[in-house]
């Protein structure tokens, strides 16, 4: 399965542009580390790395919302 790097921008509804797509996640993590140093992304905006089958389900897997973390010990 490919790497998939996308720059994600908006809340709450997220706007996925792909950049590229790699064979290896460590090609993909580096790309990704490399276009985050370069500081060239807006506020509000990141840049993900999405392991999937293909390109539809990666961009489904980005576009959906996660649960917020459970809040343990001191969070709280």
């Amino acid at each position: 399965m490919p790497y998939y790097l996308y720059r994600v921008t908006g809340q709450p509804v997220r706007l996925l542009t792909k950049i590229a797509e790699f064979g290896a996640f460590k090609e993909a993590s580096a790309e990704a580390k490399r276009l985050r140093a370069e500081g060239r992304t807006a506020a509000g905006e990141a840049i993900k790395v999405m392991f999937a089958d293909n390109e539809l389900l990666a961009e489904d897997l980005l576009s959906q919302a996660r649960d917020p973390e459970p809040l343990i010990g001191d969070d709280y």
